[in-house]
């Protein structure tokens, strides 16, 4: 008996848990379509920005320690 009340509990604490998460979305301000597009290609600007800079350290890097320790 002790086991059908757990279960009982247990189903009715996800249910409540559901429901109070919709809650809290309805909540939530969402961006519109423009602002998600403009942060969207922000992000992937710097992104792109970023990747170059690394490649380009890295080259460089590479090009010093192959020059300085490996002779080449």
């Amino acid at each position: 008996m002790k086991h059908r009340m757990a279960s009982t509990k247990s189903v009715g604490s996800k249910f409540r848990f559901v429901g109070e998460t919709i809650s809290e979305l309805k909540k939530v301000v969402w961006l519109s379509r423009r602002e998600a597009f403009y942060l969207t290609a922000l992000v992937l600007i710097v992104a792109a920005v970023a990747g170059l800079i690394l490649t380009g350290l890295d080259y460089g890097f590479a090009r010093l320690v192959n020059g300085l320790f490996l002779g080449g």
